[in-house]
């Protein structure tokens, strides 16, 4: 039995999800609603921490963290302002979905979303009164990788706005549920896979509902009557996230590259956390010339350890390091694997002139540069490690080119984009770039307003991070600016 079951000691009445419902999550969809939107799930979708069974000749089984709140006092017309004191709890829910039927249901998602354990909800249930509705953080895990984390600071909605809406329409009773939506990084489980979905207090993190834990297994296929399962290429993009062709098409254009660079790369690192990349920086790389920004598409270089007879085999001539700086092209980056090894050289000067002549972007190497005082002179924006005075042949084998490697730590893939300034480079994923983009820049706008507002005196309770009336003033700040 769920925890609100028990703690009611009845089975809730309703439970109320909310469509989209937060600015990182309308961003990846690429649309902002004027106002809150709603669907219905099955009271016997809740459940507590336990398994999930996928159906057999099904795919894609999506999860989303999201903050429940339940009503404590029945509400019926009432305000905004009336609307919080309504809530009697908060915890952790994980909206579960199976995608395979999203097609048949037509938006109404009784099916996709209202089988019988698609609500897990726990593990306990925060006393509302302890909480500040605008400082409530949610995050969720994929086999212990962070994939969400937001909080209802980021919200388009609050949640008073969307009780005060439904109650024009319905009494919300005592003990309904309504699933206030998930931020960017919902994505699908496989068997075998795990999810878990933590609701905490800002203010102090140790006030928590625990992790709401749910375990994906492979469950037999479903009875053959009524719509089959059935799924497309949208239908996948939707479910995991991206868009599966996205890195096919997509194209760095001179306006996104003007945008990236009026963006710190800390603000970009800021939100791709936010989403659960937190392994996509180039560690322990330094630009040759402070204060330089590069952006570019990724090629790659993999360098091996020296050893004799390999070296004589691949060292010498027209080798892969050569043939990686004769095939970089105008507005690329190329991104030398070099194991961090800090007493040979990897680039020098008549390749890195060879480089920049091609109109390369930059070249990044967790490895040294020789010569660096005329690379530098070129220009051209490189990070490194450090500088060496050694030949790359004292320690490496120049290998393979265009493949995936580990530079500083991260995966780099072909064509990945690759941002860098003071702080070190980041490695962004395509498909999540704009969507990326567009929250770093709005999460700039929110801090030059908060910037002002600081330098004129004003307090940082609840304005940093902003909240309650800061929010709406920030709002009306944001619509004089565009």
């Amino acid at each position: 039995m769920d925890v609100l079951t028990s703690t009611l000691g009845f089975t809730p009445g309703k439970v109320i999800a909310v469509h989209l419902s937060y600015r990182s999550r309308a961003a990846q969809r690429g649309r902002t609603p004027a106002h809150p939107s709603y669907f219905l799930k099955t009271s016997s979708s809740l459940c507590p921490s336990g398994e999930i069974a996928r159906p057999a000749g099904t795919e894609l089984l999506g999860f989303e963290g999201e903050i429940a709140i339940v009503i404590s006092d029945d509400a019926r017309n009432v305000s905004i302002e009336q609307a919080w004191s309504h809530v009697g709890w908060v915890t952790a829910s994980n909206d579960l979905g199976l995608h395979d039927l999203r097609y048949a249901d037509k938006g109404s998602n009784v099916r996709s979303k209202g089988g019988d354990g698609y609500t897990p909800i726990g593990e306990t249930l925060l006393d509302a009164r302890d909480l500040s509705p605008d400082a409530i953080g949610v995050r969720t895990w994929l086999d212990g990788d962070l994939v969400q984390d937001d909080s209802s600071a980021g919200m388009l909605f609050s949640f008073a706005e969307m009780i005060a809406d439904l109650s024009r329409f319905m009494t919300l009773k005592r003990g309904d549920v309504i699933l206030t939506g998930t931020p960017a990084g919902a994505s699908v489980a496989q068997p075998g896979q795990r999810i878990e979905v933590e609701v905490f207090d800002l203010r102090d993190p140790s006030h928590t509902s625990g992790r709401l834990t749910t375990t994906v297994t492979e469950g037999p296929a479903l009875a053959d009557v009524g719509n089959p399962p059935k799924v497309d290429d949208k239908q996948r993009a939707d479910a995991w996230g991206t868009d599966v062709a996205s890195e096919v098409e997509f194209v760095l254009t001179d306006e996104l590259r003007k945008r990236l660079e009026n963006v710190a790369v800390a603000t970009l690192s800021a939100q791709l956390r936010k989403r659960g990349y937190n392994e996509v920086s180039i560690d322990g790389v330094h630009p040759l010339i402070p204060g330089t920004k590069l952006i570019g598409r990724a090629r790659t270089l993999r360098y091996l350890p020296y050893r004799k007879d390999e070296f004589a085999a691949r060292g010498g001539g027209y080798n892969a390091q050569k043939r990686a700086i004769d095939s970089v092209n105008e507005g690329e980056v190329l991104v030398m694997d070099a194991r961090g090894v800090a007493d040979a050289g990897t680039l020098g000067d008549i390749l890195a002139l060879r480089a920049k002549t091609r109109g390369a972007a930059g070249i990044i190497t967790d490895g040294c540069v020789r010569d660096y005082t005329l690379v530098a002179k070129l220009g051209m924006p490189v990070f490194a490690t450090s500088h060496h005075p050694a030949v790359l042949g004292r320690r490496h084998i120049p290998w393979e080119t265009d493949v995936d490697i580990a530079c500083g730590g991260a995966l780099v893939r072909v064509g990945d984009v690759i941002v860098a300034d003071d702080d070190g480079p980041l490695v962004i994923p395509p498909a999540l770039l704009v969507e990326v983009l567009a929250a770093a820049e709005e999460q700039e706008a929110e801090e030059e307003f908060i910037t002002q507002m600081v330098a004129e005196g004003h307090s940082v309770d609840g304005l940093y991070p902003l909240s309650g009336s800061w929010r709406e003033r920030y709002d009306a700040w944001r619509a004089n600016q565009n």
